[in-house]
């Protein structure tokens, strides 16, 4: 997902992320147990590309790379193209650093940020950030971490958004089948709703675009 911007899909971009476990179940306890989460990307009811994410445990920690390939067409014509990598490390229940590159349209744009114990420090297309130490990107994947100061990994800005848990729900699968499901609400910058499964795996997103039409993710 994060995937271009929930906001300005020709512009921006919110998601990005993942992560798994041999360190603190608070912190890794969504990551999925096959180490791998994909998701069909839809706008509206056509499908627009797929957004992956890999988890991989080592040393007390976890790291995850993320995919996002996006196209949306005008007839037989492209008229927009999103590509976005990232690589995101925690530590325990600590995150460590993210990098992420992303291309919308053929403006590239990069975001590297590293936690020390002075707060975490971010280097985005807008300059340099200082974020409190407890700060995470929103990547979707961690519940846990909504509770914290968000900065946005496409643009390593702070984000101005609240979390909120909305109770149990179903959410429909790429494959058609519905499955039960804890949604989340994230409100303010953007207007988001996740999904999470009984394990706490990122199990679906739906957000609303700058033009009115809606972007939805469905679990492969």
């Amino acid at each position: 997902m994060t995937p271009p911007d929930l906001i300005t899909l020709s512009r921006r971009g919110l998601l990005a992320g993942g992560l798994g476990a041999l360190a603190s179940p608070a912190a890794f306890a969504a990551a999925p147990a096959n180490g791998r989460l994909a998701f069909a990307v839809y706008r509206g009811k056509d499908k627009v590309g797929e957004h992956v994410m890999r988890f991989t445990r080592a040393s007390g920690g976890l790291s995850v790379s993320t995919e996002v390939e996006m196209r949306v067409k005008l007839g037989p014509v492209p008229v927009f193209r999103y590509a976005h990598t990232a690589t995101e490390r925690w530590q325990g229940d600590r995150f460590a650093s993210l990098t992420t590159r992303t291309e919308t349209n053929g403006k590239v744009e990069q975001v590297r940020a590293e936690a020390s114990a002075g707060g975490v420090s971010i280097e985005g297309p807008g300059g340099r950030v200082s974020a409190p130490a407890s700060a995470a990107p929103l990547t979707h994947w961690n519940t846990a971490a909504f509770d914290r100061p968000l900065f946005n990994p496409q643009l390593g800005k702070l984000m101005r958004i609240r979390a909120a848990r909305a109770g149990q729900d179903s959410v429909q699968l790429a494959n058609g089948q519905s499955l039960p499901a804890t949604r989340w609400t994230l409100r303010g910058e953007a207007e988001i709703d996740n999904w999470y499964d009984s394990s706490g795996a990122w199990a679906g997103l739906r957000g609303k675009l700058e033009d009115g039409s809606t972007m939805i993710y469905r679990r492969l």
